[in-house]
């Protein structure tokens, strides 16, 4: 018997699920705010590539094989995980898979080219990733011309850092934070939310909004949340009708009723709402980041 033991992540278990490891990618960027289990699900994917206990579904693993014991314990020779900044790296420097401290791109460019050791897939995990511009250009003929099994994953909670040579060239799949209930929140959350919620639909039925009710410096990306939890859900309206259970249940109604806006624009709205989230944490004035979703969300309803 396999498990998958990933609380939530409903989205892209179900995007996994449709797969076999013969029609998977060489790279996926999980993307979504921190603590909705980015990186526990890259760990979990890796460990059923790797686990070697035969199986029907691409999710799932054993527990207690050799693959999957190598991978619990950190020690699997073709598992590979690393967190923050990828530097390009020095020229003549040779590491094994497991010896460098700090990994570079140059690094890795060799470890692609050898085979696994197991005779399987070569799992690399870039954790909170971020490419200095050389990094980025060492593995453009990873991006290119990829080995067979050799997979990327890649988490960020703000993928509008990245740059564009390597966003452009992974398969995104966006992790969501679990709904929110109005009977959780406190009073100030609660003004938050429903001022950003009275902003969202203002802006898509064209109307000029005053966004300082939510878009200040303390509630600025509590506000964007908000705000993008209901454009994914008038995405999903668009694309999956109402067999795909909205993340703001007590918005459905409302969401239903928004125009009937083309999938890509709400796919750019999505990205530029995402990119907004990263200009929060630096110090672009509130009501800039604000306008530039207001840009994005105006497109979809043209």
């Amino acid at each position: 018997m396999s498990e998958f033991d990933v609380v939530g992540a409903e989205g892209p278990t179900r995007f996994f699920s449709a797969y076999t490891p013969e029609r998977l990618a060489h790279g996926y960027l999980f993307t979504g705010p921190d603590g909705v289990g980015k990186r526990t699900f890259a760990q979990r994917l890796a460990q059923s590539l790797l686990c070697i206990t035969p199986k029907s579904t691409l999710l799932g693993y054993c527990g207690h094989c050799s693959g999957c014991k190598m991978v619990q314990s950190g020690t699997h020779p073709d598992l590979f995980s690393t967190r923050g900044q990828l530097k390009i790296g020095e020229r003549d420097t040779e590491q094994g898979f497991h010896e460098s401290e700090e990994t570079t791109a140059r690094d890795l460019v060799r470890q692609f080219s050898l085979h696994a050791y197991e005779d399987g897939w070569r799992i690399f995990i870039f954790e909170d990733v971020d490419f200095t511009r050389e990094a980025a250009n060492a593995l453009l003929a990873f991006f290119e011309d990829p080995p067979a099994r050799v997979l990327l994953l890649l988490t960020t909670d703000a993928p509008g850092k990245l740059l564009d040579t390597i966003r452009s060239r992974m398969i995104e799949v966006r992790f969501s934070p679990p709904p929110r209930h109005k009977r959780v929140l406190n009073e100030e959350q609660q003004e938050v939310r429903d001022a950003a919620i009275a902003w969202f639909y203002g802006v898509v039925q064209g109307g000029n909004v005053d966004d300082g009710r939510w878009a200040v410096r303390d509630s600025l990306e509590e506000g964007l949340e908000t705000i993008k939890t209901l454009t994914r859900d008038w995405l999903v309206l668009r694309v999956a009708g109402k067999e795909v259970a909205p993340l703001a249940s007590d918005e459905a109604r409302a969401v239903a009723k928004l125009p009937p806006a083309e999938a890509h624009d709400l796919v750019r709205a999505l990205t530029a709402i995402e990119d907004a989230e990263a200009l929060a944490r630096t110090n672009v004035t509130p009501h800039l980041v604000a306008e530039s979703v207001r840009m994005a969300l105006a497109a979809c309803s043209r």
